[in-house]
């Protein structure tokens, strides 16, 4: 199943269409998101302020990612050049998402969805997971295990060559903050890398491929998902459009910021009718990955790595 046999070709193209102002904005909304969790523990001195901060900064770590993400495909900025420079200097740096190593990956989840070659199926082997196991998964998550394990493999696989975006980012921030009299927020990075990535992580893996009716199947509306998020959901782990993930299967070119559009048009043409893969909320999807259904899914052998070895 081809996108051009749910949508004209003209229709795609329209959408395919990049703006340079759009993605001016989402990237202003989300360095702006952080600046405001490092303004609040600044200005309101209570531990729920360090509280709200980490939880926000942990979001937003994801919502860098996702800009790398949109970066890799070439689809946020006009330009190939500025979208790697963004994709590995301005997104990447913060969060540690080495460019070059997450685009190669991440073009071969696209190239082998549907296949047993997909490297992403290590992601979401676990789904759907009987309650005890996915307690288990979320408690691994909160508790911060997740989030230690994550940080402790960033260190196992430090390399000063590459590590250069990482590097200049968090020195730049660090004295910002320093500069502010206040360089003691800057720990409230790292409580959001610890006790909320990880959390905020995993949703967003659920919402695009935990739990569908077939992996192996070549139709990207039996192995992809999309839910529809809220505004809570769209600050916290579902950023910058990326709950559209169906669309953006069907259209990788498509730029996130007209997948709503999309999604909007192929619903008018019925392409969604009797295939059970929009969701209507994060709860449902968390309800669809609860269950005791493993034995319809492929039996997974390979281990995730890296930043999402904790999904598993």
């Amino acid at each position: 199943m081809t996108i051009l046999e749910l949508i004209d070709r003209q229709e795609l193209k329209r959408l395919s269409e990049k703006s340079d102002i759009q993605a001016i904005w989402m990237t202003v909304a989300n360095f702006t998101l952080i600046a405001i969790g490092f303004v609040i523990p600044i200005y309101w001195e209570h531990w729920l302020a360090w509280c709200v901060a980490s939880v926000l900064l942990g979001a937003r770590a994801l919502g860098l990612g996702v800009l790398v993400h949109d970066t890799a495909h070439q689809t946020l900025f006009s330009s190939r050049a500025f979208n790697e420079w963004a994709g590995k200097w301005l997104f990447g740096g913060l969060p540690n998402v080495p460019y070059y190593a997450y685009r190669q990956g991440h073009l071969t989840h696209h190239r082998h969805a549907g296949t047993e070659q997909d490297p992403d199926l290590a992601f979401v082997a676990g789904y759907p997971a009987s309650g005890a196991s996915l307690a288990r998964k979320f408690l691994r998550d909160v508790s911060g295990l997740n989030g230690v394990k994550n940080i402790l493999y960033q260190i196992q696989t430090f390399k000063l060559g590459s590590q250069a975006p990482f590097l200049t980012s968090h020195a730049i921030l660090i004295g910002l903050l320093w500069s502010a009299g206040h360089p003691e927020v800057y720990l409230c990075w790292w409580l959001g890398q610890i006790f909320i990535f990880p959390l905020v992580l995993r949703l967003r893996v659920m919402g695009e491929h935990g739990g569908v009716p077939e992996h192996l199947h070549p139709d990207p509306r039996r192995n992809t998902a999309t839910t529809l998020a809220n505004p809570l959901a769209r600050l916290l782990w579902a950023p910058n459009f990326v709950n559209f993930h169906l669309e953006h299967h069907f259209a990788a070119g498509v730029p996130s910021y007209r997948l709503k559009e999309m999604h909007h048009l192929m619903a008018s043409k019925g392409c969604y009718e009797g295939m059970g893969c929009i969701q209507p909320s994060y709860w449902a999807v968390i309800k669809r990955c609860w269950g005791n259904h493993r034995n319809q899914q492929p039996i997974i052998n390979q281990r995730a790595k890296g930043s999402l070895n904790n999904m598993q």
